[in-house]
């Protein structure tokens, strides 16, 4: 077994809709977490979501769920800039 080696990322949790879903972001569903491995568009905005385990999801327009998704460490987080908040 490898030892565990640090990636310079941190998972954050976030609310994700049909038009902001990512592949990798990892959904929480029956108790199960679920990796999203692909995403199909179909009509009205909704997608499909393909899961590693074979397991398919669809989203409509007002879907809204809870994610982990991986965030590089030194990556700005919407409207947050350092250069305002020194003195």
């Amino acid at each position: 077994m490898r030892a565990w080696a640090p990636s310079g990322a941190m998972a954050i949790s976030i609310e994700i809709t049909a038009s902001t879903v990512q592949r990798g972001d990892v959904i929480q569903i029956g108790g199960q977490p679920c990796r999203v491995a692909d995403l199909f568009h179909l009509p009205g905005g909704a997608k499909r979501l393909l899961f590693e385990s074979g397991e398919l999801l669809t989203m409509h327009t007002r879907t809204r769920l809870i994610a982990l998704r991986m965030q590089k460490v030194g990556v700005r987080l919407h409207g947050v800039s350092p250069s305002r908040h020194r003195r």
